[in-house]
């Protein structure tokens, strides 16, 4: 995709189609500057006659040829303008990029101040489109045939402004830039998500970070076979493997941007890529959806993907914990008592509770890095969708100051997050006869009792826990992975890279 920032169109320049925001209400002459008189006459008797009334969510396409350039115009509802914010932009640009997909535009206009509010930043509005306009391309074909789909490209985003003077095209491309990277991430993360079990094992992953690893000379990869693993005493993460054919693996993806004394931030990700719960089996209704587990381990790797495309002068390490939770005759038993890589034994009272068990090893793992802070990401608990459904992940945390970065990044990429309490009185929770830990607390508070046991392996370090269990991929219809949380964490990362 080709971009542009321009504040008028030449002769020459590419016709494609246009979209303009406008708010519920609104006087179309407010578009003079882009059409002529009898232009916008044509334009507003369209409109009266329709039922447009400028909603959120509302759109009016108007074919005929009104400006030389522009071969069609959208018109997207912004609502009323008092009321709007960032949530009614992001819906009005998923709403005109949707229409833009729907009619196949390639070469595409979109007026930025017609967008534009004072309490939007031009940059964020920027980057946001880029975002949307390039996620709208991604079209998951690997395993179709005959029902294939064509995928929509676009060719050229056209950002058209009128002020010359508002605009720093350095900030402005910049933007863009991130726009795209972040996109690309997300697509990523969608795809592994999307991808069956039979495909996507804990070896495709491994495969998917080595070949990221070489579209860039500051990304290492390094994957520990189950020998290994052994050898360094993650028996916790190898017993969830135990019933599988399938071996479990152990990705590390190191980005060094920064210089090489730098505390790293290391990103943890649960890479279940089929969870039958092994011996406390799921009911089969919905099981399909097992395949989403490794949401968390996708994550990473968008976010590394991201990160890496921008050159971001910052230390990042990828850690994927990945395995395939089967029943088999050699599976894992409720009862049985694992040492984990800490030293601490851990009685595993539910296999199905088999997230937290790949976790621990690996957050016990990162301790070598001496990271300046560690963030794991995993498809938890069926907990955090009672609490928080399917618009926010959860988070919780050891350290203050990293919630409050994260927060500001869930608000500034609109990526949500809510903190919940991790007291010290939920730990008694796992308390066991048997081991040091139970691998399960009682019937309540199950996203916060998953959390203490996580956090018995991260005393040593800045720690934070995102539950994305609701947030990874959509159900029904639009069933599919969301690439959620990529655009939190590259947005986390974009940021602290800031302050370095």
């Amino acid at each position: 995709m080709q971009y542009n920032l321009i504040n008028n169109i030449t002769p020459n320049a590419a016709k494609g189609s246009a979209i303009f925001g406008i708010f519920k209400g609104a006087n179309i002459s407010q578009f003079s500057y882009a059409f002529d008189k009898p232009e916008l006459t044509k334009i507003s008797n369209i409109i009266k006659s329709s039922s447009f009334q400028g909603e959120i969510n509302e759109s009016i396409s108007i074919y005929e040829t009104l400006n030389k350039n522009f071969e069609k115009s959208y018109f997207i509802g912004l609502g009323e303008k008092n009321k709007y914010n960032e949530k009614k932009f992001l819906k009005a640009i998923k709403k005109a990029a949707d229409v833009c997909k729907k009619e196949n535009a390639k070469n595409i206009y979109i007026n930025l101040d017609t967008f534009s509010h004072k309490d939007i930043k031009k940059d964020w509005a920027v980057r946001n489109i880029s975002i949307k306009f390039n996620d709208i391309e991604y079209q998951y074909n690997k395993t179709k045939n005959k029902t294939k789909k064509i995928n929509y490209k676009i060719n050229k985003l056209i950002f058209l402004f009128r002020d010359n003077k508002s605009i720093n095209k350095k900030i402005m491309n910049k933007a863009i830039t991130q726009g795209e990277a972040i996109s690309n991430g997300i697509k990523l993360a969608k795809e592994l998500g999307d991808l069956p079990s039979n495909i996507c094992t804990p070896t495709y992953l491994a495969k998917t970070a080595a070949s990221l690893g070489k579209t860039n000379k500051k990304l290492n990869v390094k994957v520990h076979n189950e020998k290994e693993m052994k050898n360094m005493g993650m028996n916790c993460l190898l017993s969830v493997g135990n019933g599988s054919e399938e071996p479990s693996k152990l990705i590390t993806v190191k980005y060094t941007g920064a210089n090489k004394n730098e505390k790293p931030i290391v990103l943890v990700g649960k890479g279940i890529t089929f969870d039958t719960g092994g011996i406390s089996i799921k009911p089969s209704n919905g099981m399909d959806e097992m395949k989403y587990d490794m949401c968390g381990a996708a994550s990473v790797l968008g976010t590394i993907k991201c990160i890496s495309e921008l050159n971001l002068k910052v230390n990042v390490i990828g850690i994927i914990a990945s395995a395939e939770n089967m029943p088999s005759g050699s599976a894992t038993n409720p009862g049985d008592v694992v040492t984990t890589m800490s030293g601490q034994t851990v009685e595993i009272l539910n296999t199905d509770a088999e997230g937290r068990l790949v976790l621990c090893d690996a957050l016990t793992y990162a301790e070598r890095f001496k990271p300046k802070y560690v963030i794991d990401i995993a498809t938890l608990t069926g907990a955090v969708l009672v609490a928080l459904g399917k618009v926010a992940s959860g988070v919780l945390s050891n350290d203050k100051k990293l919630t409050e970065m994260l927060v500001n990044s869930s608000n500034i990429s609109h990526d949500y997050i809510w903190e919940l309490p991790l007291w010290e009185e939920f730990q008694s929770e796992l308390d066991s006869n048997f081991a040091d830990i139970a691998n399960i607390g009682k019937r309540y508070a199950g996203t916060i009792t998953a959390a203490c046991f996580l956090s018995r392996f991260t005393e040593k370090y800045n720690w934070a826990h995102l539950d994305i269990a609701g947030t990874a991929w959509n159900e029904g219809g639009q069933k599919g992975g969301t690439g959620r949380p990529v655009s939190l964490l590259s947005h986390f990362i974009i940021n602290y890279a800031k302050s370095l």
